[in-house]
């Protein structure tokens, strides 16, 4: 239970009451000098108002980078409604908070234990802190096509075969809304006296209800990070990073997002995330209700359309799913020969409904506090035309399911390899070489290979067929993948 006021919005209430409110003139930065010197197209579509409180860093608004006024008061807001230690606002996204978090408590050299289907963020947060990674195997659905979450036996055979591991990351939930057993996950961590880090970018709304899969924060993460403007109100940039043990320093964490962060942050979107919270503390439940209610609506109804199945808690057993959040629709179309891709393009295409991401299968959407009947019975609507045009014409997707390559040789860890001079050299013939690049599908941003990892036939084969797929590949220099960047052995 909150011990604070959640109706308060204290960096919002000064922006808009203090500042905006008493007409202040502007002889700061920004430039358009509140609007007035905007482009006028723009300002007339969007509104004069964020531009009445696009302010630079000054005592009436205090700082980002030392708090002591309105946004300590709320972060600290944030904090209470979480139940934890301490919140920070994290304006790089998630992105940049997952690279605080690691940062924050892997050193140079040091090992950190991470699955292999992470975000691209995580490889970056290891380039940055020079950790060395320890990968481990997700669970593949084999029936779905998806990565599932690490099982917690997993996490205990990896710490106990290697005793230099200094901290675990884990994702909780995946893109698809399927989470682990995080809470003997963190057990089995403590066990051994380090840090679990929790990338919980699709969980900001957990902690609110519960028909919903229990957060990390609630159950023992050490520090996690969450995508506000994801699930939640607030608009797109704006995440938390949450400190919930003294296994982690706060000051530490406190020293390196002043790093990476920018020294000028905007005030609309942290005052955005500063009401996203407000909202979710003292209405989240009812908005939440409401939200579970629409994703079981489509959910069924969906499930009743020829060729189309949205899968849902009768994964929850299968190995690496623990638990489901139900507003995360992932749909299919296979059985009416369609690619999760090519649906998706359709649905942009024909109708104008935008989706949340596409893979070999699946296409994903989310159902969030914003969503209405009406929105899901045009989404379901879209669905039954499809349907309806395609049953009868025997398409059969041409492509088998796409696997996972294994886990390739480590030569050099990331930032090494980062760091070393690249050779660039035919696609076709890079095979045994060590990459010198970043490949990933994205969305969702799983890496492939790594800078400093052997590539193998295996992984070519497997990005070719991705390409034919015409899945999203990002990273790398060449965006037709002709060439590849390689380091040369010594």
């Amino acid at each position: 239970m909150s011990k604070l006021d959640q109706s308060k919005t204290p960096l919002f209430s000064v922006l808009k009451e203090e500042y905006a409110g008493n007409n202040t003139l502007a002889f700061h930065v920004p430039g358009h000098k509140r609007g007035k010197g905007a482009d006028e197209e723009f300002i007339n579509f969007v509104g004069e108002g964020p531009f009445t409180i696009d302010v630079t860093i000054f005592p009436m608004v205090d700082g980002l980078h030392h708090p002591h006024g309105c946004i300590k008061e709320a972060q600290e807001l944030a904090a209470d409604a979480y139940d934890v230690k301490h919140s920070f606002f994290a304006v790089n996204g998630t992105s940049g908070a997952i690279q605080a978090m690691i940062m924050s408590v892997v050193n140079p050299g040091e090992k950190l234990l991470v699955p292999r289907n992470v975000h691209k963020s995580v490889s970056a947060g290891i380039i940055l802190s020079g950790a060395r990674p320890v990968y481990m195997n997700p669970e593949i659905d084999e029936e779905l096509g998806i990565a599932h979450g690490v099982r917690p036996q997993t996490v205990a055979e990896m710490l106990a075969q290697d005793s230099e591991i200094k901290a675990v990351l884990i994702i909780n939930p995946t893109y698809y809304g399927v989470a682990t057993d995080i809470k003997k996950i963190a057990e089995i961590v403590h066990q051994y006296d380090i840090p679990l880090i929790v990338d919980e970018a699709h969980g900001p709304h957990l902690h609110f209800h519960e028909e919903l899969p229990i957060s990390a924060v609630d159950v023992g993460a050490d520090i996690c990070s969450q995508s506000t403007h994801k699930i939640l109100g607030a608009l797109t940039q704006m995440s938390l990073l949450h400190v919930n043990s003294e296994r982690v320093k706060v000051e530490r964490v406190r020293e390196i997002l002043s790093m990476l962060h920018t020294t000028s942050p905007s005030y609309p979107l942290m005052a955005s995330l500063d009401c996203a919270r407000r909202q979710i503390a003292t209405q989240g439940r009812e908005l939440l209700t409401k939200a579970i209610s629409l994703a079981h609506y489509f959910r069924e109804e969906a499930n009743k359309i020829p060729g189309i199945y949205c899968f849902g808690e009768e994964i929850i057993g299968r190995e690496g799913a623990f638990a489901f959040d139900p507003t995360k629709i992932t749909f299919t179309a296979k059985e009416l020969g369609f690619t999760g891709t090519e649906l998706e393009d359709m649905l942009t295409a024909d109708y104008h409904i935008q989706m949340e991401l596409a893979d070999f299968y699946h296409t994903l959407g989310l159902v969030t506090i914003g969503d209405s009947k009406e929105s899901i019975d045009r989404l379901l609507a879209a669905l039954r035309d499809i349907s309806n045009r395609f049953s009868n014409q025997g398409r059969r997707l041409t492509h088998q399911l796409l696997k996972m390559p294994e886990i390739p040789e480590q030569v050099l860890i990331p930032r090494e390899a980062f760091y070393r001079t690249k050779t660039k050299i035919s696609f076709e013939e890079s095979i045994g070489k060590i990459c010198g690049e970043l490949i990933m599908a994205y969305p969702p941003g799983i890496p492939i290979i790594i800078p400093g990892e052997r590539i193998t036939r295996e992984i070519l084969n497997y990005i070719k067929d991705m390409k034919s797929a015409k899945l999203q590949l990002q990273g790398m220099e060449d965006s037709e993948l002709t060439t590849i960047n390689i380091i040369e052995e010594k």
